[in-house]
């Protein structure tokens, strides 16, 4: 995420196996270079007690929403409605 964008809440979904995702959405200039990824320890690899940091996100890539609901599992296109919903009123 562009680190001068304010997110604003979309949606909170359930998907299928049971996880929740709660989704944002930001205005910024497009483009994967402008994303940012948190990083997580992890003991890698098991049991060789070395810990390693890995970023969450590995890549990003921008999508048209009709190429977007062909990537995303059926249960998230209701984030897909929310941020189509909430853009025009941006």
């Amino acid at each position: 995420m562009c680190p001068a964008a304010i997110p604003w809440p979309l949606a909170r979904i359930r998907q299928k196996g049971g996880k929740w995702v709660k989704a944002f959405a930001v205005e910024a200039e497009p483009g994967p270079a402008n994303v940012v990824s948190n990083m997580f320890t992890l003991e890698w690899p098991p049991p060789s007690g070395i810990v390693q940091s890995f970023p969450e996100i590995d890549r990003a890539n921008w999508f048209t929403l009709e190429e977007a609901r062909g990537k995303m599992l059926t249960s998230e296109t209701p984030l897909l409605v929310a941020l189509e919903q909430a853009v025009p009123a941006r």
